[in-house]
């Protein structure tokens, strides 16, 4: 790079050389004085064998101080030239430590840094096989008694949890578990992916028949094998089933289909899991040292609400986890509690199947057009429009962790100002009829929503309209006070016929799951799973700055939480991968400020 010619990169790299100086001299001072009086280290697995953000000045020395005599990082480099808007100055680098190769972005105001991004993206001496190391596949020349690919591939599915034991045992086949499997898979460790469904990709084929993801097909690509580019911007749930049942296939995952989890137990003397399991009707108990949980809203049980009276209907009354399809309720009376996104698409497919809905809204939800969403918040890192200009699916990934979740509100309070001007006629239509709106406590909207206790709003594709025009009955701020055999009271003391109630109602906290799967102690243990800390609803203090428990170390040992949607199953899945495979190789893995336990029960 000529940085005589270019000051931005100039800058840049003489940031990255003065931060590379001090580390080397383990001068902390120096280092620290590199960082604004506002600043944000986020370090991704690099430094902390964790996922941290450290948000000051005095919490970046102390990092380093406790972190630098073993990660010993050298190497520093930028990537490509540097960029400068409005006044931030954007750096891309590379680095290394004493055991693996990293890479991140900074960002610099006035010289000085205001975020950075480090981030580990492979170990030494254990990298994924690929390109110029991946496997011949065949022993050229005579060898008697020779192995077929397939053979070993049947004696290892035969071996593995009977004969042989797996490192790593997966609890989930859903999105989550496949691509973590995937990560783990490339990196040589010995996994099972237990999942209680008959195939994979059920847990998305059994979901209500309309069912689409409601982000775009850029965003939702799974580790190593892109979807190709003819694929629907928006996928059907069969779709991404069969997807899902194909990339567990042709990545040859040890999958475990018609698998029940019955209980699980840490044995601190061995350092490893006994899990007892259910494999098509037999029993078999498993003994891994890492036990991840990847199985979403299944490890907590769905949220029904007990209204009084309820025993007595005698019409059909279900959580939204059961529900199908609008089919063979034409002309019927049904009721959907909840305005979240299941809510929405349910009503909207008893609509479209001739039944008449009513929707009972208790709380104000937030509500985002898709194609407004689509063009400015997920489309500029994750479109065509963003692969033009060179954002791949890497890169936006990047992008996105490099800012710290302590400022993503920032954007998302811009994000909703220009959305509520874009679409006021629509928003002024919904108020109009009834719908109780809200862009979050500090209208950080739909984003900030999702991060802090993952409901609470929709992606409206045409459920809203029908909304406006009365399609779909609204009922909002009242309950449900009281059942009766084929009605429902309302709090406001209104009563409505029902042949059909759907509990769009969420599911209860994670805690639950593992209480119930492994023990109570354990569950307050690892303590509340999801959330920032924002003190906001749903989402109590205190501030920790990154998603509780997920993807990094608990207080249990042993014990990972994988979760998110795909695009944060393919993101995070890199980073608990390489943390498992350390523990594997026996590598150091010294935890950098491991989470305290908050909210236990």
């Amino acid at each position: 790079m000529d940085y005589a010619t270019d000051p931005v990169t100039a800058q840049a790299a003489q940031w990255l050389t003065q931060l590379d100086r001090a580390l080397t001299a383990s001068n902390l001072d120096d280092a620290a004085a590199l960082f604004a009086d506002e600043c944000y280290w986020r370090d991704l697995v690099a430094f902390t064998w964790n996922i941290v953000t450290l948000e000051s000045q005095n919490e970046i020395r102390e990092m380093l101080a406790s972190t630098l005599p073993a990660i010993q990082p050298s190497g520093w480099a930028l990537t490509e030239p540097a960029t400068e808007k409005n006044g931030i100055v954007e750096g891309w680098f590379c680095f290394e430590t004493a055991v693996g190769r990293g890479r991140g972005i900074f960002r610099l105001r006035d010289g000085r840094c205001w975020t950075l991004l480090t981030t580990l993206y492979e170990l030494k001496g254990f990298e994924e096989k690929v390109g110029p190391r991946r496997d011949l596949g065949v022993h050229h020349g005579a060898v008697k008694d020779r192995q077929t690919w397939l053979e070993r591939k049947q004696q290892e599915e035969a071996e593995l949890g009977y004969t042989k034991q797996p490192y790593c045992v997966i609890i989930g086949g859903g999105q989550g578990g496949i691509a973590l499997g995937a990560r783990l898979k490339r990196l040589g460790v010995p996994t099972l992916i237990l999942d209680q469904h008959e195939r994979p990709g059920d847990a998305w084929r059994k979901r209500y028949k309309s069912l689409h993801l409601h982000d775009p097909v850029w965003y939702d690509h799974l580790p190593y094998i892109p979807f190709p580019d003819h694929w629907p911007v928006f996928s059907p749930k069969d779709k991404i089933a069969d997807w899902l049942e194909m990339y567990t296939k042709v990545m040859e995952l040890n999958f475990w289909s018609s698998t029940v989890c019955r209980q699980a137990a840490y044995d601190e003397a061995t350092q490893s899991w006994s899990v007892t399991v259910e494999r098509r009707g037999e029993p078999v108990v498993l003994r891994p040292k890492q036990l991840v949980l990847a199985t979403g809203g299944a490890l907590s049980s769905p949220r029904i609400p007990a209204i009084p009276g309820a025993e007595l209907f005698t019409g059909v009354q279900q959580h939204s986890s059961r529900f199908t399809s609008g089919e063979g309720w034409a002309g019927k009376q049904c009721i959907v509690l909840g305005t979240g996104t299941s809510a929405h698409d349910i009503s909207a497919d008893l609509w479209e199947h001739g039944a008449n809905v009513t929707m009972i809204q208790r709380n104000s939800t937030t509500v985002v057009k898709s194609e407004t969403l689509m063009e400015f918040g997920i489309g500029p890192l994750y479109s065509e429009e963003a692969l033009a200009a060179g954002i791949t699916t890497e890169r936006a990934d990047l992008l996105d962790a490099a800012t710290p979740f302590a400022l993503k509100h920032l954007g998302g309070q811009a994000l909703t100002r220009y959305i509520k001007e874009r679409d006021a006629d629509f928003y002024a239509r919904l108020a109009a009829a009834g719908f109780q709106l809200d862009f979050g406590e500090d209208e950080s909207g739909l984003g900030m929503k999702a991060v802090r206790n993952g409901g609470g709003f929709y992606i409206d594709i045409g459920a809203s309209e029908l909304i406006i025009a009365g399609a779909i009955k609204l009922r909002s701020g009242v309950s449900i006070a009281r059942i009766q055999e084929r009605s429902v009271i309302l709090s406001d003391g209104s009563e409505l016929p029902a042949d059909l109630i759907i509990y769009a109602t969420g599911y209860h906290a994670a805690n639950q799951g593992i209480a119930k799967l492994i023990s109570q102690d354990v569950a307050e243990k690892v303590g509340k799973v999801w959330g920032l800390g924002s003190d906001t609803y749903g989402d109590p203090g205190p501030w920790e700055g990154e998603l509780r428990n997920l993807w990094k170390p608990t207080q249990q040992p042993g014990l990972w939480i994988h979760g998110g949607n795909l695009a944060w199953s393919r993101t995070y899945s890199l980073y608990l991968g390489l943390q498992i495979k350390a523990r594997l190789e026996g590598i150091a893995t010294p935890v950098y400020q491991l989470a305290p336990s908050h909210h236990p029960s």
